[in-house]
């Protein structure tokens, strides 16, 4: 919409509301900022209806220095105001500033209502800010919104996202009148906790109850039997989403498509996917995900072909499953060609995109390629580390493996189980008795004594080393002597 086609439009004080709105629901900001320009030529840009869409705009469009602006040139900017800046801040994933702004407000004695709420405790629980929650969830209390549904939805998120899951289910059996939200909510909060089999005891409680279970249900409770790794549940819920009638719902069977093909069933996960009718990009990196989970990586390949063809462009967990295709089948040119669509998008910052690229080339024997890729990242991260120590006793170059070890460990970077065992079996087959015992003494420091894994490998490097008394040693000192060799 131009500004004379506007203006011609908004000729009254209720349309410069409507397209302000309208502009916020679709965040078009460029149009956005030309009404503000023609609001500030006719003098209504300080009106506080005005200014109040303004923010809003702004905020949900990531403009948050003219947010700001506008609140700090307004002689008493209201709740409506200071709400839409923190919800700006709390649904683009700036949770600080949300908390930041939500503190300011309260300053200068601006009172919350169930609308700030939820964005406020939104704030608290992508921060993990549990001390902060807690004190927010008396200021509910005390100002009487903890009957409100939505604002006791957004507790019980909070209090299980900063590992509260109790709190979190005392707080959800206090509902008096719980919705679909509600138990979509506290579905999501045990599935994420990863309590898998008490978000299955819910959902048929859910369904016992009455209570019609909605996509966003069936999604969730599939990503439960997912991670429970309980085909038969998913299978369950699976005749669910029939009986409701949700066989079209792109959210439960792109659900289905990852439950068969981490369940075991990649043909069952083929056939859903096979049946819906426009795949996303979720649908296609479901498929392809599982395909490779399946060590069938030449399907997975021609799929994303397929999927390229169909007019859908590959993003980082499409790339990430293709790597691996490439890393196992050794196809280093395809993979090449992967690395430079992973440049094109600017995305190889990522820490797991990195890690893929060093398996991929180490796997393909490229291993100048794999050291020059780990060499320019900035910050040296846990995943390519691994990634780089694997690479080199893959490739039995077990001393590269062993120094780099040692590095990390002198500039005090932190390591777990996978670094363990990576550089125990470089140890083993390098023979290397010195570096076995400086291991074992790290090993007892750090608290692994107890890791099963970590002392099998332990035991075997000890007796490929010869020293077979101090794998005797080790064996008697098992914490459980069954899980070691």
């Amino acid at each position: 919409m131009n500004l004379p086609a506007f203006s011609k439009f908004a000729s009254s004080y209720i349309s410069y509301s409507k397209v302000l709105s309208q502009l916020s629901l679709t965040k078009s900001v460029d149009q956005g900022l030309q009404i503000h320009a023609h609001l500030i030529k006719v003098g209504l840009s300080q009106d506080p209806k005005h200014r109040n869409h303004l923010i809003n705009l702004y905020s949900k469009c990531k403009v948050f220095c003219n947010a700001r602006k506008l609140i700090e040139e307004s002689p008493e900017p209201d709740l409506v105001s200071w709400s839409s800046l923190v919800s700006g801040y709390a649904q683009n994933g700036l949770g600080e500033e949300a908390l930041l702004a939500f503190h300011e407000a309260h300053v200068l004695g601006v009172k919350c209502n169930e609308f700030t709420f939820p964005s406020v405790l939104k704030a608290c629980a992508s921060t993990k800010n549990f001390i902060l929650g807690r004190q927010v969830h008396g200021l509910v209390v005390a100002t009487g919104f903890e009957s409100d549904v939505f604002v006791a939805n957004t507790l019980l998120v909070m209090y299980a996202k900063c590992g509260h899951l109790v709190d979190s289910r005392r707080l959800f059996e206090d509902i008096p009148e719980k919705n679909g939200v509600s138990w979509n909510a506290i579905l999501s909060c045990y599935t994420q906790s990863d309590s898998f089999g008490e978000a299955m005891g819910l959902f048929y409680e859910m369904i016992a109850g009455g209570v019609r279970p909605d996509e966003f249900s069936l999604s969730i409770i599939l990503n439960a039997a997912t991670g429970l790794g309980d085909i038969s549940q998913g299978k369950k819920v699976h005749g669910y989403i029939i009986k409701l009638g949700y066989e079209g719902d792109p959210f439960s069977l792109n659900a289905l498509v990852d439950m068969y093909a981490k369940g075991g069933d990649l043909g069952d996960a083929i056939t859903v996917f096979n049946n819906i009718p426009d795949p996303d990009i979720v649908s296609w990196n479901a498929i392809i995900a599982g395909c490779v989970l399946h060590e069938n990586y030449n399907r997975a390949l021609e799929l994303l072909d397929e999927m390229k063809k169909s007019g859908i462009c590959p993003n980082l967990f499409t790339l990430s499953s293709a790597l691996k295709a490439c890393a196992a089948l050794g196809d280093q040119e395809l993979g090449k060609q992967f690395h430079a669509n992973l440049i094109k998008m600017d995305i190889m910052k990522d820490p797991f995109v990195t890690a893929g690229l060093i398996d991929m080339y180490f796997k393909c024997h490229l291993m100048k390629d794999a050291v020059t890729i780990y060499h320019l990242m900035l910050e040296k991260d846990l995943v390519a580390i691994n990634a780089m120590i694997s690479g080199h006793v893959e490739n039995g170059e077990y001393r590269e493996a062993i120094n780099l070890f040692v590095e990390m460990y002198r500039q005090t970077m932190e390591f777990d189980q996978a670094t363990l065992l990576a550089v125990l079996n470089a140890i083993a087959a390098f023979e290397a008795i010195l570096d076995c015992k400086q291991i074992h003494a790290l090993i007892v420091k750090s608290g692994y004594q107890a890791d099963n894994f970590v002392l099998n490998s332990l035991i075997d490097s000890y007796g490929k080393c010869g020293h077979v008394q101090d794998a005797a040693k080790v064996f008697e000192e098992c914490p459980v002597r069954k899980a070691c060799q």
